[in-house]
């Protein structure tokens, strides 16, 4: 299970990165703190379902691409 969280933290980390976007960039989309989006690139944080469907719009991604 901590393979899968690690992977989805890095491919968030790294796609926000390829996009030129800051944490801070993503939390005000999501309406969230910009600790909440440190905490899911660490792997600490686990998202909600509806979460998750926020963060891919933000990243402009489709959600498959977050979680494969």
């Amino acid at each position: 299970m901590k393979k899968v969280i690690k992977q989805f933290a890095e491919k968030i980390r790294m796609i926000r990165i390829s996009q030129g976007m800051s944490q801070g960039d993503i939390a005000k989309q999501l309406q969230v703190h910009r600790t909440y989006i440190s905490g899911l690139e660490r792997g600490i944080q686990n998202p909600s379902l509806l979460t998750l469907h926020k963060l891919a719009h933000a990243l402009k991604v489709e959600v498959e691409v977050l979680i494969k």
